[in-house]
C-alpha cells in the first residue's frame, strides 16, 4: 500500500543494542568481498569510532515473538570489524552498537538499498581532502596513516589538488578524464596549465602525452648527457627548477632553465680542459660532442701504462689469490652468502682500479698532438688525447738506399726502363768489382723477385691471409705505415656528419669498443708489426682480420654517387649475416626518421607497425606533435623503413648440367647478340 504524499514519514528507531546480541544475517546481498579489508575497517573504527550505524532486525521465534537478538542485513562489514576489536580485547563484548531497527519490508530490501543509494565519494573530494587536512598542519605521513595509504598517494592526490582551479573544475564536470589531470602535474604554472588547456580544446586529441609535451617544451630530459653531467644537485643549488611527473616513470624529471644548464656544461668542460692543456699538448678542442668520425684523418699516438709499483703488484697479486680461493669455497653453493657476494665485488672493483693505469706519453709527442675534450653518451667526462692533425705530422726523410730505386709511393705501376737513368761507362774496366748494381740491373732482378714471390705467395693461403692483415693493419692503425710490399689499402669511409648521433647508437659504440680494445694489443711501431702477428693464434688474427674488412663496407646511397651493384652486394650481406637492426639497436625517433618525412609517411609507418586504429587517432594533429606521438607508438614495435628492411636470402639455383660444345676455331665471341644490349653484360664488359 502506498503512502499518500501528505501522509508524514515516519523514520525507524534507533536504539544502542549490546554487540553479544547482534548476529549476521543471511539476507546480506554483498556476496563479494571489495574496498577496504576488515583489518583497516577495524583501525579505522579504533581511530575514530564507529561513523555509521548497523541496520537490523528483530530475531522472531516460531510464534513471532521476539528473542532479544538482532540480525544484521546491512553493514556486515561494520560487524566483522568490531568482531575482530572484541577478539583482540579492545573492544567488551556487550558494547553498545548504535543500530537502526527495522521492521517493515524484507531484510533483502534493506541490504540492497543502503548498498545502491550509496553514493561514491568523487575522486576529486578526496584530493581536496587532503589537501584540507594538509593545510591544517597535518603531515602527509600522518594522512597516510589515517587513510591506510602509501606517503606516495597522498603526495599524488595533494599534487591532483594542486592543479589550477579551473581544469579541476573541467575535471569535475566530466570535461577531462583522470589522465589528462595527472599530466596537467607536470608543471606547477597555473597560468601555464591553463593556456595548455584551451590549446588542446582546439586539437582533435588531448591524449595525455601531448599535455607533458607542451608542459615542458624548452625543458630538457634529466637523463640528458648535459644533465647527467653537471648533477641534478648542482644544477638545483644553482638555482635552476626541476619538473617531476609523480604519476609515471620520467627519468629524473625535466630541466626548466636549459640556459643555466648550457652555462654550467660549458664552466665545468672548460676547468676540466685546462687540467687536461697543463698536460702539454699542442691544442685542445671543447665541446659537449663531437660527430662520429671526427678525428678521421689524423693519426693516434697511444701513450704507454704506467707499469704498477712494486707495492701494486703485490697489492694486486693478493687481491687476486683472495678472490680465487673464495670462488674455490664457494664453488659448490648454489648461492652465494650476501657477505661473501659483497666481498667479490669489493675485490673486482680493486683490482680493475689497479689495472687501470696512467697512460705516460713522451715529450715530443706532446709537442705536435692534441687532445678532445667532451661529454659521452652516459654523461661522462670524455678526454681523448694523442691526436696528430696532418699539418703537425713531422716531415720524414726519403728512404733512398744504396743499391735501391727513388720511387713514388704513390705510384701503381713499377718504373719502366725509361724512368731508369743508367749510368754506365763502356770503358770501364769489366773486372772492377767496387761498383755497385746499376739501377737498370736491381729493377730487373727486383722484378723476377717479386713475380715468383706472388707465385709463391698464392700457395700459401695462410701466410697470404697473414700478409693482407698486416697491410690492413699498417693502414687503419698506424696512418703513415709504409712496411708492406703487399699493396692492398682498405678505404674507409667515415659519415658522422651526415648522421646525426650516429656516435651514441649501439653499433657505433660496439665498433669503437672493439678497434680501441685492437689498438692496444698492437704493438706501437709499425716495424714490430709482422713479427707481433705471427706469435698470435689463429682465432686472434682471424677476428682482426674480420674487424678490418668490415670497417672498409660502405653500403651508403648517395644522391650524387649511386651505385647500384654495391648496394646490391650491401643486400646480399646483410642478408647472408641476418642482420636486423631493429634488434641492432634502431629506433624511429624525431631525429633519426619521424622528423625528417612527411605526415603521409609518419602515417604509413604508425599504420603499418600498430594498425589503422593508432594511425586515425594521430591523424589531425600538427607535425611537431604528430612526431612525438609516432615516436610514442613505434617505440618497441621493431617497424623499420624500407631502407634498414633486409631482404630475404635468394635461394641459391639449381647447379646447371655442363656438357661439351664444340669449341669451333678457337676464337672467342666477345658478346653475343642476345646480350650485346643488356646493360648488366655491357656494365661487366666495360
Amino acid at each position: 500500500m502506498t503512502k499518500s504524499k501528505s501522509q508524514k514519514i515516519t523514520l525507524s528507531a534507533s536504539r544502542d543494542i549490546p554487540f553479544n546480541q547482534l548476529v549476521l544475517s543471511q539476507s546480506n546481498v554483498r556476496q563479494i568481498k571489495a574496498g577496504v579489508s576488515i583489518d583497516e575497517l577495524a583501525e579505522d573504527i579504533a581511530r575514530r569510532t564507529l561513523l555509521a550505524s548497523l541496520t537490523v532486525r528483530p530475531v522472531l521465534d516460531g510464534s513471532g515473538a521476539e528473542t532479544g537478538m538482532f540480525e544484521i542485513p546491512a553493514g556486515g562489514r561494520r560487524y566483522r570489524a568490531l568482531e575482530l576489536l572484541v577478539k583482540q580485547r579492545r573492544l567488551n563484548k556487550t558494547a553498545p552498537v548504535p543500530c537502526i531497527v527495522r521492521t517493515e519490508g524484507l531484510a533483502e530490501e534493506d541490504s540492497l538499498a543502503e548498498n545502491v543509494q550509496r553514493a561514491p565519494l568523487h575522486p576529486l573530494d578526496q584530493f581536496r581532502a587532503f589537501q584540507a587536512m594538509r593545510e591544517k598542519g597535518k603531515s602527509e605521513e600522518e594522512i597516510a596513516a589515517a587513510f591506510f595509504v602509501s606517503a606516495s598517494v597522498v603526495k599524488q592526490r595533494l599534487k591532483l589538488a594542486a592543479v589550477a582551479p579551473s581544469l579541476l573544475n573541467a575535471y569535475a564536470e566530466e570535461e577531462m578524464t583522470l589522465d589528462q589531470l595527472m599530466a596537467f602535474t607536470v608543471n606547477p604554472d597555473h597560468e601555464r596549465q591553463e593556456q595548455v588547456w584551451e590549446a588542446l580544446k582546439r586539437h582533435y586529441s588531448k591524449q595525455p602525452y601531448e599535455i607533458r609535451r607542451m608542459l615542458t617544451e624548452g625543458a630538457v630530459r634529466a637523463s640528458d648527457r648535459r644533465a647527467q653531467f653537471v648533477g641534478l644537485d648542482n644544477y638545483v643549488e644553482a638555482g635552476g627548477e626541476v619538473l617531476r611527473d609523480l604519476f609515471q616513470t620520467d627519468d629524473g624529471g625535466w630541466l626548466q632553465d636549459a640556459a643555466l644548464l648550457e652555462t654550467m656544461v660549458a664552466e665545468r668542460l672548460n676547468e676540466e680542459a685546462e687540467a687536461i692543456r697543463a698536460e702539454g699538448w699542442k691544442w685542445i678542442e671543447v665541446g659537449t660532442d663531437f660527430p662520429y668520425g671526427h678525428t678521421y684523418g689524423m693519426r693516434r699516438i697511444r701513450g704507454e701504462a704506467e707499469p704498477m709499483s712494486d707495492k701494486e703488484d703485490a697489492t694486486y697479486a693478493a687481491l687476486k689469490a683472495e678472490y680465487e680461493k673464495l670462488e674455490d669455497d664457494y664453488a659448490e653453493a648454489d648461492e652465494l652468502p650476501a657477505e661473501v657476494d659483497a666481498r667479490l665485488g669489493e675485490i673486482e672493483t680493486a683490482m680493475e682500479a689497479l689495472q687501470d693505469r696512467p697512460i705516460r706519453f713522451e715529450a715530443g709527442e706532446f709537442a705536435i698532438a692534441g687532445a678532445f675534450v667532451s661529454v659521452d653518451g652516459s654523461g661522462r667526462l670524455r678526454v681523448e688525447r694523442g691526436y696528430v692533425r696532418p699539418e703537425d705530422e713531422p716531415v720524414a726523410e726519403a728512404d733512398d738506399g744504396a743499391g735501391g730505386i727513388a720511387t713514388d709511393p704513390d705510384a701503381d705501376e713499377l718504373q719502366t726502363e725509361a724512368d731508369v737513368t743508367e749510368d754506365i761507362d763502356p770503358d770501364e774496366d769489366d773486372d772492377d768489382g767496387t761498383k755497385p748494381l746499376s739501377d737498370r740491373l736491381v729493377c730487373d732482378l727486383t722484378v723476377h723477385r717479386t713475380v715468383a714471390l706472388r707465385n709463391a705467395l698464392a700457395g700459401d693461403p695462410e701466410l697470404a691471409r697473414l700478409a693482407s692483415l698486416h697491410a690492413l693493419l699498417l693502414s687503419l692503425f698506424y696512418h703513415y705505415g709504409q712496411d708492406s710490399c703487399v699493396e692492398i689499402t682498405p678505404k674507409v669511409t667515415h659519415f658522422g656528419a651526415q648522421a646525426e648521433g650516429l656516435g651514441d647508437t649501439v653499433y657505433a659504440q660496439a665498433i669503437d669498443l672493439r678497434h680501441e680494445t685492437w689498438a692496444g694489443n698492437l704493438p706501437k711501431d709499425p716495424e714490430a708489426l709482422w713479427d707481433a702477428l705471427t706469435e698470435w693464434d689463429g682465432d686472434s688474427r682471424d677476428a682482426l682480420f674480420a674487424h678490418c674488412v668490415a670497417m672498409t663496407v660502405n653500403a651508403v646511397q648517395e644522391p650524387h654517387y649511386r651505385r647500384p651493384r654495391q648496394i646490391a652486394h650491401a643486400d646480399i650481406l646483410a642478408s647472408t649475416l641476418g642482420l636486423d637492426m631493429a634488434r641492432a639497436g634502431w629506433t624511429p625517433t624525431a631525429t633519426s626518421y619521424l622528423g625528417r618525412v612527411t605526415k603521409a609517411q609518419i602515417l604509413a609507418a604508425v599504420r603499418e607497425a600498430r594498425g589503422d586504429k593508432d594511425a586515425e587517432r594521430i591523424a589531425g594533429l600538427k607535425k611537431p606533435e604528430m612526431v612525438e606521438a609516432a615516436e610514442e607508438l613505434l617505440a618497441g614495435s621493431d617497424w623499420l623503413p624500407m631502407p634498414l628492411r633486409t631482404p630475404p636470402l635468394a635461394e641459391a639455383p639449381d647447379e646447371p648440367e655442363f656438357e661439351i660444345v664444340d669449341e669451333g676455331d678457337g676464337e672467342p665471341d666477345s658478346v653475343d647478340e642476345e646480350s650485346e644490349d643488356d646493360p648488366e653484360l655491357l656494365g661487366a664488359a666495360e
